[in-house]
């Protein structure tokens, strides 16, 4: 039986095997990567949102100021008993007293001191600079022992009541303080904006030491009680979700015991992780929805190759089909025979896609894990794009068959469809669509200026780029289409390679004309993909840099930006100092030309040419050599009250932390001394951590203010990566494309390996030469790949020229994102052309070396 050999028969067409299997390798692929891509983006999410949360906030909270002090000691026996049953570990307990006035230290009455207790803090998170840790005693910070000369073994006295020693001298905790202590920033670190070095928090070295400390003094209440869980971070939004819900059922337990003592209201629950889980949710149903139009468009496109296969091996066994007809079998039968004979390649290569798109999620995806049931969904999609592939090649049998053998309906109404498909104005149609998208695509970045955090999603405005390359490659195919139809007016027989290129290009439209589609949308979507994914990483890059002016900037005092104190050694080579006047109508930056670009980032200015404009700031003339910034023509060259007007040396579109404001940039050198303490507000640029930057300058006992900001904290980076995911999809769709259209080529020349042949060796007979003949391939196919070529990568990054300004999701922040340098992807691609261009021409050439004289003459 036909069917029971249908398997084996299929391997005298390797060709159509091959095609099959890369066909459902790249639908499943693409399916399965849809949904990998999402739960990878919802993982990087919830990761994202774990590095700028506190480490002990991903789980339940309970805090609340002014606690009774009787009751504390029940509140913590709630919380410690009930959070075993959910699955958390013992909470990290801290317990501030408030501010004791009058603490006195060998005998001098006027120190103000919190007494705190926190758990796991001693040993492990506390630096000593002196003496021990030892139970039964008390830590005291290094800044009030060493302004006032306190020793260890010291005993403070508090209205005379005397407390536990001073075991140990600790490093006060840094402002921002280190990651351990993040959530206890309030209570644990000392500010010392009116440098003060009298305030103090005393660490008890145990419970014990707090507790009999509390009882002595007779303290009422704590200022502060706080509870929390140091969990591990959650990889998945799935994690984070059963994290969410564990840590609500705890507080909902703890609330009710605490209610049943009479001490409902003695403490609050909250979960500070739960709108983070909301944020990571919402990524990773943005991306999913966002991609979903380009994975069916994918998956369509998968569906009309398998089609294509069906008709290709419906042509290959027609007299077979014909014979089992007339012998009684059904249409169903005969679409089962070529399930019987292509099913086994089809199911193999959607496997082998379903597969590779585990095992490459780490080089198209986000960096993130996947979540439970993502594995599960995307084997469901290639399982489900396998059903429908197998149903459509037998469908497509199955109907040709009773079209054919039962109806006697043969070739006329054929044509007559195929010629109607041909001179529709698909083109019209995409190109509405694409309209519909842009016009869509106005909207898209509102979100981030109405405070939420992550832009709105409109799928078709997503779709956009992809149907503005389809209808130009649509319509370069209708344009090649009508050129090739008016080719045989051509007369180049002078030049017999470039006639023969034409001739052969005009003997196969169909085919030229659907690899040019296919390779223009290929290359198209691939540059438009990796454009916009980019820019909106750059944009990133660039507007933080802007922002900041540095990697690290810092308020500081008056008597830094005049000179008075030094920069710390530590961070001088680093670091720089700039002062800002406003209220003028112009922003004015006071900076040092010597030392500006050892500590500020330019983002996208030209380094050399601001070196070259810092060096003007010295010239001579009249009035304060400036460099004006923004692109204003009409700006006033007025500056702050008490200064002369500006003299422009030069002109930038923008400038670190002024941006694109209307501005100047002056030289510290241009101003007196009174000029410089009449800058209101100075600040440090530097390269180093704003740990080092505000230790070095505690050092040397300077205060920083508390606008600290660095670039990795400055901006909400989750919009920019939500952005460059989705669009990342779009590059892998375009790189998936982009091996169909070098398929298509490689077996458009392969199939026509006979003509080929026959064709070269009558002209080699006639007297062309190799060199000649293989020249005449190459023109040929490298007219095709170079008009996809010149036309994707044209049409890309214009596409996404236009796209990514409007994709930005930080509008309100200058400057607006902007198109990455295209030329090492426009290489790339050409690269690649010239490379497949001269395989193909191989191949050609091999059928002519390789042909047999009989098979010649059967051909």
């Amino acid at each position: 039986m036909p069917w029971r050999a249908a398997p084996r028969a299929a391997l005298t067409s390797p060709l159509t095997l091959i095609i099959a299997a890369v066909t459902a390798l790249l639908a499943c692929f693409l399916g399965t990567a849809a949904i990998l891509q999402a739960s990878a983006a919802g993982g990087a999410a919830v990761e994202y949102q774990s590095g700028i949360a506190c480490p002990d906030y991903y789980g339940p909270v309970f805090n609340k100021n002014n606690v009774p002090a009787a009751a504390a000691p029940q509140i913590i026996d709630s919380v410690r008993r009930n959070a075993p049953a959910h699955g958390f570990a013992a909470p990290v307990t801290s317990r501030y007293t408030p501010y004791l006035f009058g603490t006195e230290f060998n005998g001098v009455p006027y120190y103000k001191v919190t007494i705190a207790h926190r758990d796991q803090a001693v040993p492990g998170h506390l630096e000593l600079a002196d003496g021990t840790a030892g139970a039964g005693g008390l830590l005291l910070g290094t800044v009030v022992a060493k302004a006032e000369g306190i020793k260890t073994g010291a005993v403070p006295k508090v209205g005379g009541t005397p407390l536990p020693p001073v075991n140990g001298l600790y490093r006060d905790l840094s402002d921002p303080a280190p990651r351990w202590w993040c959530s206890q920033q309030r209570n644990a670190v000392v500010s010392r904006l009116a440098n003060d070095p009298l305030d103090s928090v005393m660490f008890a070295t145990d419970g014990k030491t707090f507790d009999d400390a509390v009882r002595a003094l007779g303290v009422p209440s704590f200022a502060a009680l706080h509870m929390s869980f140091y969990e591990a971070p959650p990889k998945t939004v799935s994690e984070a979700e059963d994290l969410l819900e564990r840590s609500k059922a705890l507080i909902a337990d703890v609330k009710a015991d605490l209610s049943g003592r009479g001490l409902g209201d003695a403490i609050v629950g909250s979960v500070p992780f739960e709108r983070s889980v909301e944020i990571s949710n919402q990524a990773e149903s943005n991306v999913l929805v966002s991609i979903l139009p380009l994975a069916a468009i994918s998956i369509l496109v998968g569906c009309a190759g398998i089609g294509t296969v069906a008709l290709q091996w419906y042509q290959r066994r027609h007299p077979q089909l014909r014979l089992l007809s007339a012998r009684g079998s059904a249409p169903g039968a005969l679409g089962m025979l070529a399930v019987a004979e292509l099913g086994l390649p089809i199911v193999a290569g959607g496997a082998a896609g379903a597969v590779l798109a585990r095992l490459l999620l780490g080089v198209y995806g986000p960096p993130g894990e996947l979540g439970d049931g993502a594995l599960l969904a995307g084997s469901l999609v290639a399982a489900a794009i396998l059903l429908v592939s197998l149903a459509l090649l037998a469908g497509v049998i199955a109907f040709r068959t009773h079209r054919e053998f039962e109806l006697g309906r043969v070739r006329s109404g054929r044509r007559k469809g195929v010629k109607l498909l041909a001179i529709f104005p698909w083109e019209l149609l995409t190109a509405g669509v694409a309209l519909l998208g842009w016009n869509r695509l106005v909207d898209y970045s509102k979100g981030s200026r109405i405070g939420n955090p992550l832009p709105q999603v409109d799928p078709l405005a997503l779709t956009y780029p992809v149907f503005v390359v389809l209808t130009v490659g649509l319509l370069a195919a209708r344009l090649a289409w009508l050129g090739l139809l008016a080719s045989h007016r051509a007369r180049l027989w002078s030049r017999p390679a470039l006639q023969l290129a034409i001739r052969r290009l005009a003997s196969a439209r169909a085919p030229v004309t659907g690899v040019l589609v296919i390779g223009t949308l290929a290359i198209g979507t691939l540059a438009t993909g990796i454009g916009i994914a980019r820019g909106q990483e750059e944009a990133l890059q660039t507007k933080s840099a802007i922002f900041v002016g540095a990697e690290t900037r810092v308020d500081t005092e008056s008597v830094v930006g005049t000179g008075k104190v030094r920069l710390p050694a530590e961070i001088s080579g680093t670091t720089t100092i700039v002062g800002e006047l406003t209220g003028t109508g112009n922003v004015v930056l006071v900076v040092d030309p010597q030392t500006f670009r050892r500590g500020a980032t330019l983002g996208p200015l030209d380094g050399d040419e601001v070196d070259r404009l810092l060096g003007e700031l010295s010239s001579p003339g009249t009035g304060i050599p400036a460099i004006r910034v923004g692109t204003d023509a009409a700006q006033k060259p007025k500056l702050a009250a008490g200064l002369p007007d500006a003299r422009t040396v030069g002109e930038v579109p923008m400038f670190p932390i002024i941006g694109t404001k209307a501005g100047y940039v002056i030289s510290r050198e241009s101003l007196s001394e009174a000029q410089l303490r009449a800058v209101p507000k100075w600040s440090l640029l530097s390269g180093s951590s704003m740990t080092q930057v505000t230790g070095a300058l505690t050092s040397v006992g300077v205060v920083t203010a508390v606008n600290r900001v660095t670039r990795e904290s400055a901006l909400d980076a989750l919009p920019f990566y939500v952005v460059s995911w989705t669009f990342s999809f779009m590059a892998l769709l375009g790189a998936v494309l982009g091996v169909v259209a070098v398929l298509s080529l490689l077996v458009a020349v392969e199939v026509r390996r006979r003509q080929n042949a026959l064709a070269g060796a009558l002209v080699l007979r006639m007297g062309m030469r190799p060199r000649a003949l293989l020249a005449s391939h190459l023109m040929e196919l490298g007219a095709l790949s170079g008009l996809a070529v010149v036309i994707g990568v044209a049409c890309g990054i214009s596409v996404a020229g236009l796209s990514v300004p409007r994709f930005d999701p930080a509008t309100f922040l200058a400057p607006r994102s902007a198109l990455p340098n295209p030329t090492p992807l426009a290489l790339t691609v050409l690269a690649v052309g010239v490379l497949v261009v001269a395989l193909a021409g191989w191949i050609a050439m091999r059928s002519v070396r390789t042909a047999r004289t009989a098979e010649l003459i059967r051909a």
